[in-house]
């Protein structure tokens, strides 16, 4: 896969050049996925890849000539409305190249206003799975049934089919759910068939690509190992050194074996920088690790007291991240400015969901700065500062390329950590408590639990959290529900209300009282708090007590990842709320939260019920999208 930009912004996803790929490229049929800034532009071509097929990223800004030679093309959705005023300018000479093309989301939407169909915004949003109703026989549909669980994320809706197209399929939120123009052999759906939410979104992709593309089977993992070999290569050159800032994480740990591999031990130096915002014994247990499968060159930092000053008293998510990005580069710097020698590259774990939740692609919306994402690391990164070899890459592909370079499933099997550590589990507030609208808010949560016919009560909290909803970033409140439910009530309702509320982006399920929801709620609010020594402590301890029970009960293969969030919503100063944010997935950029055994969760909100300052605990009932899945 390869990424192409109007103009390159990253040395290591440029090809625009013709010295770095001169002769592979046109050896493989590719297809080509215009990216109009959707958080799943490069899901797409990963899926692509996934079926043994080249994929090439393109921005529609682009002359269609470009990639007048894909043997299909692919239309990504996006944060933007075909309708409104900032909707995204594309070359329209890419609908008259005869090839091949499906659009998906926003360009489902682009493709009916271009041909005279009608565009508008539709009476409810949809995120999440949908049931479509296949109305007819299509080449893309075979293999499939008359009903198909599908995954949607958008505002607008096809209202009127264009001239010589003919619907496929609907739902009763979205009536032109998919539709066709096959004598132009062109294809559009609303829904994503990138995500692994639509269970048969690889069907619908490989008979696009086989049956109507035709294109060759040809790229593998092997190939995508040496195109890293390759780009190593070229940014390092003969004689530069990396420093790598190394947290330990899968990521970062597989690019550092990478590197050794590509450059030799004596060219990268690893630095693992303690924050302070590790979790209980982690960055021992890290450097322990590291050094029992062979990692030399490592180096360790401590500089907890420097980054508890650096975002005292801050309470914007997005500050506390830029800061603590900004003084990850700061000790880099410092310690870089120690080595005899200058000619050092900054290295990264960085992959690919990191670049676009931070806007790091053209027309992409930012969601949440990655603290390897922040502005000084991308004026490095144009400076030539700065190597990234996994940046095109998910997780699952990083743990393949680990596992090919010999890593141990101890190292490569690890949850994912962010960077900031738990600086962004743990919530500050100025003791704000208002929210707009709250009577409105839950009279609306009324209404739907009557409709959904449960015994549960719900309340809109003072709290906010990010979300991603429709590609774009929301900074929403969460609601509180109590009450007995099975997962899948939950799930149902956590859908419903964050497509239907539009102030609310996360669901939560108080799981630690049998009282009534005002009982238990009323007299709490959001507390002054900061992050503070004491605070992460409390967190550490919480979320080492989480991470016992699950590796006792055996479920930690079934878990991609388990955030332990603290919130200072309590009834005193002081006290805290505990969020637990277990969520399945494979590449991040969709998830579903982790409906736990009964038993282990009972056995979890137990041991932290022990915790002094522990008020209320909440579970996470919300999926990706609308809510991303750190809370920060």
């Amino acid at each position: 896969m390869y990424i192409i930009h109007h103009q390159p912004p990253f040395p290591f996803t440029d090809i625009s050049a013709q010295k770095v790929r001169p002769a592979m490229i046109p050896q493989h049929h590719y297809i080509a996925v215009i990216d109009f800034g959707s958080q799943f532009a490069h899901l797409i071509a990963r899926r692509i890849r996934q079926h043994g097929v080249l994929a090439k990223i393109f921005t529609p800004d682009m002359a269609a000539s470009s990639y007048a030679d894909a043997k299909g093309i692919i239309l990504s959705g996006g944060p933007k409305s075909t309708i409104g005023a900032d909707a995204v300018p594309y070359d329209p000479g890419l609908f008259t190249l005869g090839l091949p093309m499906l659009g998906l989301c926003y360009g489902h939407q682009l493709i009916a206003k271009h041909f005279g169909g009608t565009v508008a915004k539709g009476k409810t949003k949809e995120y999440g799975q949908a049931d479509i109703q296949v109305h007819t026989t299509d080449p893309l549909f075979v293999g499939l049934g008359t009903t198909e669980r599908v995954w949607m994320s958008h505002w607008d809706v096809v209202t009127k089919l264009p001239n010589d197209f003919q619907l496929l399929a609907s739902t009763p939120d979205c009536p032109i759910a998919a539709m066709a123009n096959p004598r132009q052999r062109i294809w559009s759906f609303q829904f994503h068939v990138e995500v692994n939410h639509t269970p048969h979104g690889m069907k619908l992709l490989e008979n696009f690509l086989f049956t109507i593309c035709r294109v060759r089977r040809d790229w593998k993992i092997q190939t995508i190992e040496r195109e890293l070999i390759k780009d190593i290569r070229t940014v390092a050159g003969k004689y530069k050194k990396v420093f790598l800032l190394l947290s330990g994480g899968v990521d970062s740990t597989v690019a550092f074996a990478l590197l050794e591999k590509v450059l030799g031990k004596k060219r990268v130096y690893g630095l693992h920088v303690d924050s302070g915002f590790m979790r209980l014994r982690e960055s021992a247990k890290v450097i322990g690790a590291l050094k029992r499968a062979g990692f030399s060159n490592l180096h360790v930092v401590d500089a907890s007291a420097r980054f508890f000053r650096a975002v005292q008293g801050i309470v914007d998510p997005e500050i506390k991240r830029q800061k603590i990005g900004e003084l990850f580069v700061e000790i880099a710097n410092e310690e870089m400015g120690k080595l005899p020698l200058a000619d050092y590259l900054l290295g990264q774990g960085t992959i690919y969901p990191d670049t676009i939740e931070s806007g790091g692609t053209q027309h992409a919306d930012k969601i949440k700065t990655h603290h390897n994402q922040i502005d000084l690391i991308k004026l490095m990164t144009l400076q030539g500062k700065i190597i990234e070899p996994l940046r095109s890459l998910y997780k699952d592909e990083v743990r393949l390329i680990g596992r090919r370079l010999g890593l141990a499933p101890s190292l490569l099997n690890r949850h994912p950590f962010p960077g900031p550590g738990l600086a962004i589990r743990t919530l500050c507030s100025t003791g704000d408590s208002t929210i707009d609208q709250a009577n409105i808010i839950n009279q609306q949560l009324q209404r739907i639990i009557t409709q959904q016919h449960l015994k549960v009560s719900a309340k809109v909290l003072p709290m906010r959290s990010v979300g991603v909803q429709g590609d774009e970033r929301s900074y929403k409140h969460p609601v509180a529900i109590i009450g007995k439910a099975t997962w899948q009530q939950l799930n149902a309702l956590s859908i419903r209300i964050t497509n239907e509320i539009f102030s609310v982006n996360r669901v939560l399920w108080l799981v630690q009282s049998g009282r009534s929801l005002s009982q238990v709620l009323s007299p709490a609010v959001m507390q002054e708090a900061y992050l503070t020594n004491d605070r992460i402590n409390l967190l550490r301890v919480a979320d080492d007590s989480v991470h016992q029970v699950i590796k006792h009960d055996k479920l930690m293969d079934d878990i991609w990842q388990f955030p332990v969030v603290l919130v200072p919503y309590a009834s005193q100063s002081g006290h805290e709320s505990v969020v637990l944010r277990p969520i399945q997935s494979q590449e991040a950029m969709t998830v579903n939260f982790y409906r736990m055994p009964y038993p282990s969760l009972s056995r979890i909100v137990r041991q932290l019920k022990t915790l002094v300052y522990v008020e209320h605990i909440f579970y996470d009932i919300t999926n990706k999208p609308p809510a991303t899945i750190e809370w920060e």
